[in-house]
């Protein structure tokens, strides 16, 4: 076959190849990733496959996760959020504020706890949305409010209110065989799942974030998905502050600014486009199974911060350099 026809046949492939197939593929790679992680972790620490073991790791991989649902759902239009750190710090804190370590109180520290999560996001959607404020000016924005209201209504953590427990009752979901935490992720996992691939507004997301104009010209109302997306992201960081609380007990300032770099990390890992349009949050679990698998294991073996952070970031990278490849081979 001649270059030329090489050339046209590779492109025909490519053109009747559809986008699914890739994804798919792209989680496929991420679960190989993490199962691969998860193994050399065992050979390398014998604890490390034991119940006791994968427990803690999948408990830990709950949080980033949860962080990583709503940080995928804005990513998947082309977004970012940055206010994530000081959303779930917030959360947190309104959280053991309100709560007072009093069982009959908790229901109203989730609502808000959650509430506060919610209006975050929705104030970062209206902002990307309809004042057409760029994702990452808005969203930065925000954080530095939420911190500053923080700080300022808490006094720096040092209310009389800020020193209590998180209430028992939510302390004791985490003390079971099977942590509330992990229990929970599982719904996000399946709520997400059937929103964005068996719901008309999962199908309006992808759209959305293929192509706005086209999504805008079919009829598909970009801005409130948009505005609907930021919320859910500021909900789910909210969720992880809440589940943080309840598995360390109390909050602590700079609570979530681990969570804004690995739920980044998790989606780009999980073989969600950056740009938007594809992506399945199966892939972004993986993807956080493999940071948080990564980071123990090293732990484990005792390598020093300098060398974990080395050694993070080079997977990391070495996962994009696999998927940057397959794309200039698709």
């Amino acid at each position: 076959m001649v270059p030329g026809r090489r050339g046209a046949a590779r492109d025909r492939g490519r053109a009747a190849r559809p986008p699914e197939v890739r994804v798919n593929r792209r989680v496929g790679y991420a679960a190989a990733v993490a199962a691969v992680v998860l193994l050399l972790g065992a050979v390398l620490s014998p604890g490390f496959a034991s119940w006791p073991g994968l427990r803690a790791v999948l408990v830990v991989a709950s949080f980033t996760g949860f962080v990583a649902a709503g940080q995928m759902l804005v990513v998947l239009v082309g977004g970012i959020d940055l206010s994530i750190p000081w959303v779930l710090n917030a959360a947190a804190i309104v959280l053991t504020t309100t709560g007072l370590g009093m069982a009959d109180r908790l229901p109203l520290a989730l609502a808000l706890a959650i509430g506060a999560g919610l209006l975050a996001g929705l104030v970062n959607g209206l902002g990307v949305a309809w004042l057409g404020v760029p994702a990452v000016v808005m969203t930065l924005g925000m954080n530095g409010v939420m911190q500053g209201l923080t700080l300022g209504v808490s006094q720096g953590l040092t209310c009389g209110e800020c020193g209590h427990y998180a209430p028992q009752p939510l302390r004791d979901l985490f003390a079971g065989t099977v942590p509330a935490a992990l229990l929970v992720w599982l719904g996000a996992a399946l709520f997400v799942t059937v929103l964005l691939t068996l719901t008309t507004f999962g199908r309006r997301v992808y759209a959305t974030g293929a192509n706005p104009r086209a999504a805008y010209l079919s009829g598909v109302g970009v801005k409130g998905v948009t505005v609907a997306l930021y919320t859910l992201s500021g909900g789910f960081a909210a969720l992880a502050g809440i589940m943080l609380v309840g598995y360390g007990g109390q909050a602590s300032l700079g609570l979530g600014d681990p969570y804004l770099f690995e739920s980044i990390a998790a989606v780009v890992v999980g073989g969600v486009s950056i740009l938007g349009g594809r992506g399945h949050y199966l892939g972004v679990v993986a993807g956080s199974l493999t940071l948080v698998a990564v980071t123990t294991v090293l732990r484990a073996q005792q390598v020093p911060e300098h060398g974990r952070l080395m050694i993070y970031g080079l997977v990391i990278l070495a996962i994009l350099f696999a998927y940057g490849r397959e794309r200039a081979h698709d």
